[in-house]
């Protein structure tokens, strides 16, 4: 097949911002890939990797995905025209994908979060995913399963 038929697959994925507090608080059950709809500076400060997804979620009002309390700082070399860093920025998925996710966050009581922010070709997506919180019992064995896990593995790097 010449070059005009070829399919891209290596995609080109520049990550700017993860979540690492998520995968402690939540169980995650199930992951999905969301555009955002961002201003010029908004993408700027992207960029520049001045994005924080602390305490950030995401939540279905009529219809709409909206990522709240993500915060995106102003851009070092914006005007008074520069953006809100805590504004609700608009999700794009599809319209099926959106009833899926509102029936399981009704239903279940899961939460949609995002994991990371990343650039795929150019464009700033969001990675979300349906989170079920852990309790604190939870939390408490995750560690030890993790400490238990890196203890073997100093025992077997030190046998070879």
């Amino acid at each position: 097949m010449g070059a005009k038929g070829t399919k891209k697959t290596d995609e080109a994925r520049k990550i700017v911002c993860r979540n690492k507090r998520a995968f402690h608080e939540y169980e995650i059950l199930e992951t999905l890939e969301a555009g955002m709809v961002l201003t010029g500076t908004e993408v700027k400060s992207l960029r520049e990797g001045r994005v924080n997804l602390k305490d950030s979620y995401a939540k279905v009002e009529e219809g709409e995905v909206f990522l709240v309390d993500a915060h995106i700082s102003h851009y070092s070399h914006g005007n008074i025209m520069n953006h809100d860093p805590l504004r609700p920025r608009k999700l794009l998925l599809h319209k099926r994908e959106i009833k899926r996710l509102t029936g399981k966050v009704r239903e279940r009581g899961l939460t949609l979060i995002p994991l990371q922010i990343y650039f795929k070709n150019g464009k700033a997506k969001v990675e979300l995913a349906l989170a079920k919180g852990k309790k604190i019992h939870d939390k408490r064995a995750a560690i030890k399963k993790r400490e238990e896990k890196r203890e073997l593995q100093r025992e077997l790097k030190g046998r070879f």
